[in-house]
């Protein structure tokens, strides 16, 4: 099961140590039989785009069941996002990783430390849905990984969103953005990105921590 492998393999190293990566590969094993249960091929849709948008629902709702952040630190993440969204109004451009922290009142060892615990927040809050006037719904995570609408609905969804996290993306700093792009347009692990740039794998987690903080808060002044 490669796929199965492959979708696991890309969150493990971005998810806490005590977590079972074995009770994520059952989850992504069951999303992988509940696809090709469902899968109807005179919709149109590729097997592996349909099957993908199971396996990361299941890992998801994995993922959610451990409750993986406290109610502490999911205020965090909130607080993180609004504060990112603040000051980027205040400034009119984004505001640096020091700028951010020092509205936080923390240092930047803090800061770093905060962006690793809530990287795993910000791969989960990618599957919030997006919902019209009549009910059609999408997750961001569909627009990033250019996953295909299901109806012609969802493709005018698909397109605006597309549209507005493309606007969004472009309006990242210049490392958060290669670092975006590269993970989810060009499929590159942590480790390869690291490899490319010259960082360690821990500090590309930190930076796409911060750029998925940045789009997300970002995308809900869009979705406001």
């Amino acid at each position: 099961m490669p796929m199965v492998r492959y979708l696991v393999g890309r969150i493990s190293p971005q998810l806490p140590p005590h977590l079972d990566q074995q009770d994520l590969m059952s989850a992504a094993v069951v999303g992988l039989i509940n696809a090709a249960d469902r899968f109807d091929p005179s919709r149109g849709v590729l097997f592996k785009t349909f099957a993908e948008q199971h396996i990361r629902g299941t890992i998801i709702d994995e993922l959610r069941s451990y409750d993986v952040l406290s109610r502490t630190m999911r205020d965090k993440y909130k607080k993180l996002t609004r504060q990112m969204v603040s000051l980027e109004h205040q400034l009119g451009r984004n505001p640096t990783s020091e700028e951010v922290a020092q509205s936080l009142g923390i240092g930047m060892d803090e800061y770093y430390s905060l962006l690793d615990d809530v990287h795993v927040f910000s791969f989960i809050s990618l599957d919030d849905s997006w919902d019209d006037d009549e009910g059609n719904s999408l997750c961001l995570a569909d627009v990033i990984s250019e996953s295909d609408a299901k109806s012609p609905q969802q493709q005018v969804m698909m397109m605006q969103l597309t549209e507005a996290l493309g606007r969004a993306v472009d309006s990242l700093p210049e490392k958060d953005r290669l670092v975006v792009t590269l993970y989810y347009n060009e499929d590159l692990n942590l480790k390869e990105i690291g490899e490319v740039l010259g960082l360690t794998e821990s500090r590309i987690s930190q930076i796409l921590s911060q750029a998925m903080t940045r789009l997300r808060g970002k995308m809900k002044l869009h979705r406001n």
